[in-house]
């Protein structure tokens, strides 16, 4: 198989284990890692599913299979479909357990049985599934054991082992805006920036914007300006930093002027420069009311 050809199957990973061991968590990490995720889906349907992702022709280059115990006899088949699945050699399969006291724990906290507990005890249901999935476990390529981990740690774990060399795991937008237009929802962080002399007041700066060179020469070079830019990315630092321990995928920071059109503009795409070498950040710039009169 050439490069190309491996490129074009791209990748197939089957999400199975314990139920209460993180498969959703596990399954929410990967969708932010751009994979197509699929849940609760029959063995029986995965090889009808990777034939289907063939004739995509890598327009869905990596899907996440989530299969569990839920419905009688569903992995009676798993053990031959996996090996026939891994025969073509872009399919894993990763397996998540945790210790039956934490899995008990977990179920009790939620007030949910177990889906094979039936008329007995949580730890009945929970010592049935892992009989029957003792061979999947023996067999699994990826085995993370979520006891002593939460939801945040688990995330963590799976981005870790699935990013790209070099992949961002955290994005962030630089939102510029204009107060006079109202403050924009959904943001993490608000920075004003009516600190600084306003560049519509002067004639020959008025009719263009924070783009512009002039503009952003002008607004660069008030006191405080530089000042500012530094101390800010500063503090950011260890928040983005904390983001991606968190993981937590996104964020927004707000950079506001009164009509958003010069100061918010200018600093916005400054602050993203000093932002943009940060490990496992990516940084994106929007201006919400540059085209506003």
């Amino acid at each position: 198989m050439t490069a190309e050809d491996a490129q074009r199957e791209g990748e197939f990973l089957i999400v199975t284990g314990m139920s209460g061991a993180g498969r959703t968590t596990a399954a929410n990490a990967l969708e932010d890692l751009g994979w197509y995720v699929v849940d609760n889906l029959p063995p029986q349907i995965l090889r009808p599913l990777l034939e289907l992702t063939d004739m995509g022709a890598g327009s869905l280059p990596k899907i996440a299979a989530v299969v569990d115990v839920r419905g009688p006899g569903l992995f009676d088949d798993f053990p031959g479909v996996a090996r026939a699945l891994r025969a073509r050699g872009s399919v894993k399969v990763l397996y998540l357990d945790a210790s039956d006291d934490v899995l008990v724990r977990r179920f009790e906290s939620v007030r949910r049985p177990h889906p094979l507990q039936g008329d007995g005890t949580l730890l009945d249901g929970i010592r049935t599934e892992r009989a029957r999935l003792a061979p999947i476990r023996e067999s699994a390529d990826l085995l993370i054991d979520t006891s002593a981990l939460n939801i945040h740690q688990l995330a963590t774990q799976v981005s870790e082992m699935f990013s790209e060399e070099g992949a961002a795991r955290h994005r962030v937008t630089l939102l510029s805006f204009g107060f006079k237009y109202g403050l924009p929802t959904d943001v993490d962080h608000v920075a004003d920036m009516r600190f600084l002399p306003n560049p519509f007041w002067q004639e020959e700066l008025r009719a263009h914007t924070g783009q512009d060179a002039d503009v952003r020469d002008y607004v660069l070079s008030r006191p405080g300006a530089e000042d500012f830019l530094d101390a800010y990315a500063q503090t950011l630092r260890p928040v983005l930093d904390g983001y991606q321990r968190e993981n937590k995928s996104h964020s927004t920071i707000a950079i506001g002027c009164t009509g958003g059109k010069h100061r918010s503009v200018a600093m916005s795409e400054e602050l993203a420069r000093r932002l943009d070498g940060i490990p496992g950040v990516a940084v994106n710039v929007r201006h919400r009311d540059l085209g506003r009169e």
